[in-house]
């Protein structure tokens, strides 16, 4: 079975993002790889172990997001690579879609390929659907659970999690899937796993190594601006007893116009 999961390198969860220059600045932030694709790639060696074949990573960005295709790598990952080119420093997620797509043709007969459910630099979570669209492959989103794949016939059968419970979906591959947390807890990377990741080489590959023409976004961001601040101001309001408090907080409130 040929699996691939794409996952992206951001900014720790703990960073706390600014406006500065009119762009998003996360500070002196490690990065790392984003906390739902570490359900994503749990996933895809869960599935490997149980029908064999490689799981292949795939992330899009800089020289710096080799690390989190390392750790990927120290997972158990079987190869990884990186799409890097300048052309792509303003891409969208429907340009990242289509740089998915071309890595994932160019892999060839991939059977499966695995997403976290978002990222949570952007929280949009449609990078998914909109890779599973440009390959023209079926798409399950928040699989909580593979429950069979079957790849002689072709299908795969999972549960989703949804407001109300869960849902038990049939489909055919290859087929696009995003997992929730609930699919399994993401293993430590063993020792002799780190050692060798440290030590891998990550191919790169350019658009023109996928043979896809620059992607133009359509969603672009001129500007990003702090929210405005907001001066606060708190009275503890005492008494003799609580009817004294409680008048003298209705005359606060009066006063204020709070109503």
């Amino acid at each position: 079975m040929n699996i691939v999961v794409c996952i992206k390198q951001v900014p720790d969860s703990a960073a706390k993002v600014v406006a500065e220059g009119g762009k998003a600045n996360w500070g002196e932030a490690p990065l790392v790889m984003n906390p739902w694709d570490e359900y994503a790639v749990e996933t895809a060696l869960l599935q490997q172990e149980q029908h064999g074949g490689q799981v292949t990573a795939i992330s899009v960005g800089g020289p710096a997001a080799t690390e989190a295709l390392k750790s990927a790598l120290a997972m158990g990952c079987s190869q990884a690579y990186l799409v890097s080119d300048p052309a792509l420093s303003s891409a969208d997620s429907q340009a990242i879609a289509h740089v998915l797509a071309g890595a994932i043709r160019k892999i060839a007969e991939v059977d499966l390929a695995v997403f976290g459910k978002q990222a949570i630099d952007s929280d949009m979570g449609v990078t998914a659907p909109q890779t599973a669209r440009v390959l023209g492959w079926p798409v399950i989103s928040l699989v909580s659970a593979v429950r069979e794949i079957d790849t002689g016939k072709g299908n795969i059968v999972v549960e989703r999690s949804v407001e109300d419970g869960r849902q038990i979906v049939e489909g055919r591959l290859p087929v696009v899937i995003t997992v929730s947390k609930d699919i399994a807890e993401p293993r430590y990377p063993s020792f002799m796993g780190i050692r060798k990741a440290a030590k891998a080489e990550i191919p790169v590959w350019t658009l023109a190594d996928l043979e896809v023409a620059t992607p133009t976004p359509v969603v672009h961001w001129p500007e990003v601006e702090n929210p405005p601040s907001q001066a606060i101001s708190t009275e503890m309001i005492s008494g003799e007893d609580p009817q004294e408090i409680a008048d003298t907080l209705v005359d606060r409130i009066l006063n204020e116009k709070v109503f």
